[in-house]
């Protein structure tokens, strides 16, 4: 065993040296209780930590986007105030939520992302890819109004400086209508996808997943029945034969399937306040713990990892998250925010893990 697992990692650091991408493993899904609340989850996984804190954005909070060059794009100012995580301390959510109940989140797309065309008479209503999510929370309640919205953008090619090269991002939208899309950018063009099963990862095209689910129709949450061959039978060893066959490793079309096979097969939750606990249990079996996906990108040897996983309740506006460093599950109330506030509010997600010593309560 030890020798196969040591030509395993040597075999990583084989393929590593012909240069295969190592993509974030993001995964997303959403939770449906029964008080008609709407539930959004995700992980975060990179190989890097891109600094995320929860920040909270008032209503009138004036923007200006970013184009080609580090130019002045689209100025705005925020409709809606919102909540979610940033990264590299910018002022912008790469996943949150706004006061009408609408989600916005990026998500990797490497080797299909092709922004639009950027021409400079477009520059005032240019945006980075990054920037989607806070134009949108900023300026719509509902998926309805995104996807109009969007189509009056131009999303185009911006190298982010903190990562020194463009990224890559497709887009998933919910809100407390249940309606959800993703928005991807494919060959110069916005491509918007209908989802009602509310799951999104990585590469390939969305529409390429939901094709690539028809290769596992027969997966059941119900255990498979004994059968009968030429008198011999055979029964399973035990719970789980149902789901025999679904792929376990951590590529985007496998977390795809998996996401959609737990996210449909949950037990139905009464309450919101269940519907997140079960979301962060779902996501659970997309953890990434340090050095289980390893690659190479952009020439660097690199480790993806989960950072941070989110649940947005989309009903009640409650930001809810954890960290690698703190599994603890914390929560900003929008309700409870100051909507109207001068500046933007900052929530640190960083912090040690807590172990607490019950040794004393032994009866």
């Amino acid at each position: 065993m030890k020798t196969q697992i040591l030509g395993f990692v040597a075999a990583i650091v084989v393929f590593a040296g012909f240069g295969i991408p190592s993509a974030s493993a993001c995964t997303g899904i959403r939770i449906k209780p029964q008080d008609g609340s709407v539930i959004t989850a995700r992980t975060m996984e990179f190989a890097a930590d891109l600094q995320s804190n929860v920040i909270v954005v008032p209503r009138q909070t004036a923007f200006v986007g970013t184009a080609p060059g580090d130019k002045p794009g689209l100025r705005w100012k925020s409709k809606y105030a919102m909540a979610g995580a940033n990264a590299f301390g910018m002022p912008v959510i790469v996943d949150g939520l706004n006061e009408k109940g609408l989600a916005a989140a990026i998500f990797y797309f490497p080797g299909f992302a092709k922004y639009q065309e950027f021409k400079e008479e477009d520059a005032g209503k240019t945006i980075a890819p990054w920037e989607v999510p806070l134009y949108l929370l900023g300026n719509c309640a509902s998926v309805k109004e995104a996807v109009e919205a969007v189509q009056g953008l131009r999303v185009v090619e911006v190298v982010q400086k903190d990562m020194g090269y463009a990224p890559p991002c497709h887009y998933i939208l919910n809100d407390t209508a249940g309606q959800c899309v993703v928005l991807e950018y494919v060959d110069g063009e916005l491509k918007i996808h209908e989802n009602p099963l509310g799951v999104v990862t990585n590469s390939p095209t969305f529409d390429w997943h939901v094709t690539n689910l028809r290769n596992y129709v027969d997966l059941s949450a119900n255990n498979a029945p004994p059968v009968d061959l030429a008198g011999l039978k055979l029964a399973s060893f035990g719970q789980g034969s149902g789901m025999l066959g679904l792929p376990g490793d951590f590529t985007p079309p496998s977390r795809f399937i998996r996401a959609v096979a737990f996210s449909q097969s949950a037990l139905p939750v009464a309450t919101a306040r269940e519907g997140v606990l079960q979301a962060f249990h779902i996501l659970n079996q997309f953890d990434i713990p340090k050095g289980s996906a390893r690659g190479v990108d952009h020439g660097k040897q690199v480790a993806d990892f989960t950072l941070w996983t989110s649940a947005s309740d989309l009903t009640n506006l409650r930001y809810h998250f954890r960290t690698f460093d703190n599994s603890r599950i914390r929560m900003i109330d929008l309700k409870k925010m100051d909507l109207d506030a001068k500046d933007i509010k900052t929530v640190a997600m960083n912090g040690k893990e807590i172990i607490e010593d019950v040794s004393s309560q032994a009866k």
